[in-house]
């Protein structure tokens, strides 16, 4: 075959072209536990990021020819080694973060940003939360250097507190949780919402432990029992949620249990058939859900990765629609990325995320499920191989998952 010299020319630009953006990569910097009680949390995420990155972007043509690439920083669940991990990133180049577990961890990392950035215009740094859900983040302490991709406590709460309101069988309730900002969160809505819709409702007992800490929870669970309650509400996750559950199983605690992580890494193997009909959970995403392409993502997760059970459909759509803000804006320049993914509506397995603008909350369908037996059709999939997994009970919408925001955003 002879080529023109044109050819010839066009074919050695586009050489030279997939040649350098073989070698360009787009980076995120992973800041989460990777050590210490919740390392196995953190561990799992990691493994879900690289895997919606590989699988959902880098498949299907990267970023504008780039791979999208995550890195793990270890900041031990720490707030002051947050701060330490993000300058480690940033010294690597890095110009996109994402954090998920803890509050506290997520308030240090949006106050290093923001000073960051305000002191270093021309380098700056952008911040995706997929999972500390303290609502300050997005109201009275908004950024527009931040973005949540996961509904935040007084979202999930206001959706749990409707199902309670119509619940006439929870009478007492106890509210545990860890004492940080996220169990102090739950703990003041839960109070507030359902003096609103259940005046009939006790709070019968209240109790804060500290986190990543109690071994045994025995001593909280005879609290629990003494108190007479009937169902017990907590933001409890990871070990803290395990060993609690054990624990209740261990007593033979008949309370219910209201979480919002009870579908996480080893909760549901901790709860085992003890946990049937007495475990509920709030997530945007469960096993049982039927979607078009999340339960094959899924399988194929749990099948490369043993032990580690895929969790997160919300990494999934924060990968995707960071991707397309990439793409859209044609830029990896933070503030671009920024400005694309404010308002952006991304259809998804579930329906349709919406990132509000005016405080960069994510609105996306949420799901009440309750810890059932495998039946093979409300219940296909078990969880974590217990023989029981998630039935759904109640579908909020993303309308009705939203509420109005205090937000006063300062935008550069």
């Amino acid at each position: 075959m002879k080529y023109t010299l044109a050819k010839r020319l066009a074919l050695a630009a586009s050489t030279l072209l997939i040649g350098s953006n073989a070698f360009a990569q787009v980076k995120i910097a992973y800041i989460d536990p990777l050590s210490g009680p919740f390392a196995n949390v953190g561990e799992a995420g990691l493994k879900g990021f690289k895997e919606a990155a590989e699988i959902l972007v880098n498949q299907k043509g990267g970023i504008m020819g780039q791979k999208l690439e995550f890195t793990g920083f270890d900041n031990k669940g720490s707030p002051q080694e947050t701060q330490i991990q993000l300058k480690a990133a940033i010294d690597q180049g890095f110009r996109f973060v994402t954090l998920g577990n803890g509050s506290g961890a997520a308030h240090s990392l949006i106050d290093a940003v923001n000073k960051w950035n305000a002191r270093n215009p021309d380098k700056t740094v952008l911040f995706f939360n997929y999972a500390a859900v303290d609502p300050t983040l997005t109201n009275e302490k908004c950024s527009f250097w931040h973005f949540r991709f996961d509904a935040n406590t007084e979202m999930k709460m206001e959706a749990i507190s409707n199902f309670m309101e119509k619940d006439k069988k929870i009478k007492k309730v106890f509210i545990i949780g860890q004492d940080y900002a996220h169990g102090h969160q739950v703990a003041k809505y839960t109070k507030e919402m359902l003096a609103k819709k259940r005046k009939d409702i006790k709070i019968v007992g209240e109790d804060l432990h500290p986190i990543g800490r109690v071994k045994d929870f025995a001593p909280y669970i005879a609290k629990i029992k003494a108190s007479g309650a009937d169902t017990v509400m907590t933001g409890n996750w990871g070990n803290d949620l395990s060993l609690l559950i054990k624990a209740a199983k261990d007593a033979g605690l008949k309370a219910r249990f209201f979480t919002y992580y009870a579908g996480g890494l080893g909760t549901p193997q901790a709860m085992g058939a003890a946990g049937e009909n007495q475990v509920i959970q709030l997530t945007e995403w469960h096993m049982n859900v039927p979607t078009k392409n999340t339960e094959k993502f899924a399988l194929d997760f749990n099948k490369k990765y043993p032990g580690v059970w895929f969790y997160y459909l919300r990494v999934n759509n924060m990968v995707q629609m960071v991707a397309q803000a990439m793409n859209t804006a044609k830029s990896t320049d933070p503030k671009a990325v920024a400005l694309a993914l404010e308002d952006m509506r991304m259809p998804v397995d579930t329906g349709e995320v919406w990132m509000r603008k005016s405080d960069h909350q994510a609105m996306q369908p949420l799901y009440i499920s309750i810890f059932s037996k495998k039946d093979g059709k409300t219940v296909k999939h078990d969880s974590e191989g217990t023989g029981y997994g998630w039935k759904t009970l109640a579908t909020i919408s993303q309308r009705d998952s939203q509420l109005p925001t205090s937000c006063i955003m300062e935008r550069p």
